[in-house]
């Protein structure tokens, strides 16, 4: 009996808490149009942001919270240094140093708006957070919840080393994605003990993959990804997983300090970092 391998044995429908590609029907039209500015007030200084125009569910949604004070007393919950800070869980307001934070929410979600490759996870990016893809498949955005990317700086041949890896996944997640059409079938099949129809279907949909890929263009980063990732810093792998829909204007010292304060175990600052305000800048 052949030994069937062990992707298909380990899937599951288990899953940073926190889709296509959306485009714009005006993109010039919101290009042109006047960004909108936000001050965030928190307990370490001042943070100012700016909200694109080509994301407007998400800009439109950020400016709601923070007309309607959601913002305000909620934590930067989770800090991790060289990476980011992310904030606006609503349950985070007052929360006992011993809580557990990062799953409240709003109750409703945001659809991606990928924006890509024009905004990327450079440091300084606003991104919203977002449940993982297993629960998640359109990776939509949490309603509230957001971070700040600080990353760090890579050289050039890291980032060629990640255009070659993510050329090699493109077999891998085009099979995944299979995979999950066919889970009756692989459950059927499991139940039964029946290893040898596993390997069929793997080697089946293992070639459907290839194919898949293979029609696929290389992925590459662009110009502007290579200047600011080996410069500033940043953090490239989270690129067209995640919504970006903004970027610090001024402050990122603030930031800076904020990546920097001590954190327990959950990653949550042992002293609260605090926001006490979330205004528009007119």
């Amino acid at each position: 009996m052949k030994k069937v391998l062990s992707l298909l044995l380990i899937i599951s429908i288990s899953g940073l808490m926190i889709g296509c590609q959306s485009k714009a029907k005006n993109t010039k039209e919101m290009e042109n149009q006047k960004e909108t500015m936000l001050d965030i007030k928190t307990t370490m200084g001042d943070i100012k942001i700016k909200l694109y125009n080509e994301t407007p569910l998400h800009r439109d949604n950020f400016i709601k919270l923070a007309k309607e004070g959601t913002y305000e007393g909620t934590l930067f919950h989770r800090v991790i240094k060289d990476f980011m800070i992310q904030a606006g869980d609503p349950t985070s307001k007052n929360a006992p140093k011993e809580k557990q934070l990062g799953s409240g929410d709003v109750g409703y979600t945001i659809p991606a708006e990928f924006v890509y490759p024009k905004y990327f996870h450079k440091k300084g990016a606003l991104s919203a957070a977002r449940m993982g893809d297993q629960v998640n498949p359109k990776k939509e955005s949490s309603g509230c919840q957001f971070y700040i990317v600080t990353g760090k700086v890579y050289n050039d041949s890291t980032l060629l080393n990640m255009e070659r890896q993510k050329n090699e996944q493109k077999v891998e997640t085009a099979f995944n994605a299979l995979a999950q059409k066919h889970m009756k079938e692989v459950y059927k099949l499991r139940k039964e003990n029946d290893e040898e129809g596993l390997y069929n279907l793997q080697e089946k949909l293992f070639a459907e993959a290839q194919e898949e890929a293979a029609k696929q263009p290389d992925f590459q980063f662009t110009k502007e990804q290579i200047e600011a990732y080996s410069t500033v810093g940043g953090t490239p792998h989270l690129d067209n997983e995640y919504t970006v829909f903004g970027e610090v204007v001024e402050g990122m010292d603030i930031v800076d300090k904020i990546q920097q304060v001590e954190t327990n175990r959950g990653d949550r600052p042992v002293e609260d970092v605090k926001i006490l305000k979330v205004s528009i800048i007119d």
